[in-house]
């Protein structure tokens, strides 16, 4: 598998953003671990082929675009070299489209951030699918 992080892996479609940050809704399931906060949805109709990413920093904590960019930079980084982590389950198994929002309120190093994003690629990788909704007949 290619170490790269392409256009095709980047979440870019407004639509899909909204949705996988849309308050209350019982599709995107989440969890927390330090230094993230970590979105994802299961898309079993038209999934990508590779998850789609996102990566958030938080404009009121890091006040300059300096600051957010390094963060950026160094999660994304994380993700690039670990990602083959995620590829061990199946397609079915594995989220279709992913958020990483950044909660540490100080610039971590890339020593802090690489374990974490270990730990939760290898903990998405062994999630289980969320159940499917069936259409309920309202006759």
């Amino acid at each position: 598998m290619k170490q790269k992080f392409g256009k095709n892996e980047r979440l870019c479609d407004p639509r899909l953003i909204g949705k996988l940050f849309k308050r209350g809704s019982a599709e995107v399931q989440t969890f927390y671990l330090y230094p993230f906060r970590v979105l994802y949805i299961y898309e079993h109709k038209n999934a990508p082929s590779l998850p789609q990413v996102l990566f958030s920093i938080s404009k009121k904590q890091f006040k300059k675009a300096v600051d957010r960019n390094l963060i950026r930079r160094r999660c994304r980084e994380a993700y690039r070299l670990n990602k083959e982590s995620l590829f061990t389950s199946s397609p079915e198994v594995r989220p279709s489209y992913i958020a990483f929002l950044y909660l540490a309120k100080e610039i971590t190093s890339y020593d802090v951030i690489e374990p974490a994003m270990k730990q939760i690629l290898k903990r998405m990788g062994k999630l289980p699918q969320a159940p499917l909704k069936l259409p309920t007949d309202n006759s």
